[in-house]
């Protein structure tokens, strides 16, 4: 029998609101909207001489990190390979998507690595930020794996699951 461990964290304030706009694979793409999402992560890792998985006060703190820097922001995906966004000499964004051109202030955006701007991708991004972080902090710990999911309305979130 083998057993593995692991903890899930989803707490009240583990959210972020942002605007953004999906890319649809025909080219066509959602208007400007927000969502305020939520956020949920899943780690697994062997347990400590403790027992413990990870102590929940040194995790949080960095979780709660990631989601607070994409608060309030414009999330553009900055590895769209048709969308452009290009640095203003009077400090705002053109971002170019076909047709559509926005003008928004540089410090109000969050240009992603990522090549869309969904859920799952946002996943993808918190998840690797995450465990980024994770290594650099808390060296010792060790993760087998992590899940994290970005909740864009309830009972809807896109899911990346990373296994070490």
């Amino acid at each position: 029998m083998k057993k593995t461990w692991s903890i899930q964290i989803h707490k009240d304030y583990l959210k972020f609101s942002s605007a953004h706009f999906l890319i649809f694979p025909d080219g066509s793409a959602e208007r400007l909207h927000g969502h305020n999402y939520k956020v949920y992560v899943d780690v697994e890792t062997e347990l400590d001489r403790h027992g413990l998985v990870i102590n929940f006060k040194e995790i949080k703190p960095i979780i709660r990190e990631v989601v607070d820097e994409l608060d309030e922001y414009v999330l553009i995906p900055a590895e769209h390979p048709v969308l452009t966004c290009e640095a203003r000499e009077d400090g705002l964004y053109d971002i170019r998507y076909l047709e559509r051109r926005y003008l928004i202030p540089i410090d109000e955006v969050r240009l992603l690595p990522i090549s869309n701007s969904s859920a799952e991708n946002l996943a993808g991004y918190v998840a690797d930020t995450f465990l980024e972080r994770l290594r650099a902090r808390l060296p010792g710990v060790q993760p087998i794996r992590i899940q994290v999911g970005v909740e864009e309305t309830p009972g809807q979130r896109g899911i990346v699951t990373v296994t070490l």
